[in-house]
């Protein structure tokens, strides 16, 4: 029985260590799909976000629709920007349209089009030959879906609802992206280039997990603002802590004075930043707020008493 006991009593502690399974979501991945050949059938409002969503991922695009049917967005992409390598001024044709110029089969297939009867063929033809497909609001007939997207610079962000509420997660991008500075992809840009300087020095597959250690430490020792105004004379004295073992901090690598020597973007971020989430304004700017209203109750109660006097 204590044998049993114990058992269950170390289950219920594993349980509570390891990450519950939630089963019915999605499987959120970033799929890789430069160079690779990507068909969408559609020149609407929808399939110009789908245009921008492969485009943003290095794809080869071919898009099939009668110029009768563009957006304006469809039309500048298309003639003025001219972004997509292949574009058909025709309405989807058959199987044979799966297949590219060379014979071979398009990696993905989109669809953003009224006609739900050839939306759903062009699935089942897809499903056949085995290509991921995505047919614009019609969840069963989605591979995938597409989420509502946050982008800064290398950092994305994908919040999605399974197909079951757009608008929601449209919502909740919203809130996010307020709460992201705007900086912060100049921060990652720079850590990027600080890693890849580092494999640089030290290019040795068994050195990895030091290297990867190494660079947590900067990232935990250097705030964004910090990381996002480092330069390469920064890197150069960051990189040259990796032989004596450690990883230099801001006040490390500029010095106490030009560390916080106030600039133009901490003066502002202090006084007047607002809580991106809840809309709080900054307590610098609430102090000084406070402080100006308590001054002007007092003298207006002085002023007020000299004159009854």
């Amino acid at each position: 029985m204590a044998s049993a006991s114990t058992s269950t009593d170390v289950a219920k502690t594993k349980a509570n260590e390891y990450p519950k399974i939630a089963p019915g979501g999605g499987l959120i991945l970033a799929w890789q799909l430069k160079g690779k050949k990507v068909l969408l059938v559609g020149g609407g409002m929808v399939a110009a976000g789908r245009l921008v969503n492969v485009k943003d991922a290095d794809a080869h695009l071919t898009i099939i629709s009668p110029r009768s049917g563009l957006s304006a967005e469809m039309k500048y992409r298309l003639f003025t920007e001219e972004c997509v390598e292949v574009y058909h001024d025709r309405s989807f044709e058959g199987e044979s349209d799966l297949y590219d110029p060379s014979g071979k089969l398009y990696d993905m297939v989109l669809t953003a089009i009224d006609d739900s009867d050839l939306s759903r063929s062009i699935c089942q033809m897809a499903r056949k030959l085995r290509i991921p497909v995505n047919v614009a609001d019609v969840p069963p007939e989605c591979d995938f879906y597409f989420g509502s997207l946050i982008r800064r610079g290398p950092l994305q962000i994908m919040v999605s609802t399974g197909g079951k509420g757009p608008k929601i997660a449209n919502q909740v991008r919203v809130v996010m992206e307020k709460a992201i500075p705007e900086n912060l992809g100049d921060a990652i840009t720079n850590v990027g280039v600080l890693r890849a300087k580092l494999r640089e020095r030290v290019p040795e597959q068994s050195s990895s997990p030091r290297r990867m250690k190494w660079m947590i430490d900067v990232c935990e020792k250097w705030n964004w603002d910090q990381l996002a105004e480092m330069t390469e004379e920064d890197m150069d004295k960051i990189l040259a802590g990796w032989s004596e073992r450690k990883s230099p901090s801001y006040v490390e690598v500029r010095g106490v004075r030009k560390a916080y020597a106030p600039n133009l973007h901490s003066i502002a971020k202090r006084l007047f930043a607002v809580c991106p989430v809840v809309g709080y304004i900054s307590p610098w700017a609430a102090g000084l707020m406070g402080f100006a209203s308590g001054a002007g109750v007092a003298v207006g109660t002085i002023a007020f008493r000299t004159r009854r006097a």
